[in-house]
């Protein structure tokens, strides 16, 4: 059996403004809140690419400012909409990656993570040269994170259902397709019941805890 080759790939993170961030939790959350709460997660998911070179998706200023003091890039992008928004910053690798000539360094492939994942510990070991990974979400309906190569026409689908459309674009651009259960990328914050989920969670771990 052929050993897997892993490659090193690069990470793209779509933070919108943080000022509208996770309006859906403004019955639990004040806004001052829900901005902490963005950040906190965007910052703990940029702890989990590592070494990755990592760059932020976005169209805001202080979402790039943020970027910049946490060490991390940004791609500026004109799209509306998180699907425009990753097609437009993965064709700039893409683009990247012509301009280098041949460039060993240039980018191959792309991670494209969430940024609300709460629990998110590291990206690494979810790129194989040739192959769109998925990490869905704790329903199987949405996608996590998702790591293919570049320049394969690949069209993204995020929204209702992304996990099942994401699967079936990889068979129809007929790209090996590997689906990860990572525990700790399956969490993301979007509801009420999601930050009532983990609340819970993280209280039975912390009995847990206590009592061992």
């Amino acid at each position: 059996m052929a050993a897997v080759r892993h490659i090193t790939p690069t990470v793209l993170l779509p933070v919108k403004g943080f000022e509208h961030a996770k309006e859906r939790l403004a019955e639990r959350l004040s806004e001052a809140e829900r901005w902490d709460l963005a950040r906190t997660m965007a910052e703990r998911v940029v702890r989990a690419a590592g070494p990755l070179p990592t760059w932020i998706v976005c169209d805001n200023d202080e979402v790039a400012q943020w970027a910049q003091d946490v060490g991390v890039g940004v791609l500026r992008v004109d799209a509306k909409g998180l699907n425009p928004s990753v097609t437009e910053a993965t064709q700039r690798l893409l683009g990247r990656r012509g301009a280098a000539g041949g460039d060993a360094a240039a980018p191959t492939h792309v991670v494209i993570a969430h940024a609300d994942l709460p629990r998110a510990e590291t990206l690494d070991g979810l790129a194989e040269a040739g192959t769109v990974t998925i990490v869905p979400d704790r329903h199987l309906d949405g996608t996590n994170v998702l790591s293919l190569p570049l320049g394969t026409g690949f069209e993204f689908h995020y929204g209702p259902g992304s996990f099942a459309a994401h699967c079936e674009e990889a068979l129809r651009r007929g790209l090996d397709l590997r689906v990860c259960r990572v525990p700790a990328l399956e969490w993301d914050i979007d509801t009420p019941d999601d930050l009532d989920a983990l609340n819970r969670l993280d209280a039975a771990a912390d009995r847990t805890g206590r009592n061992g």
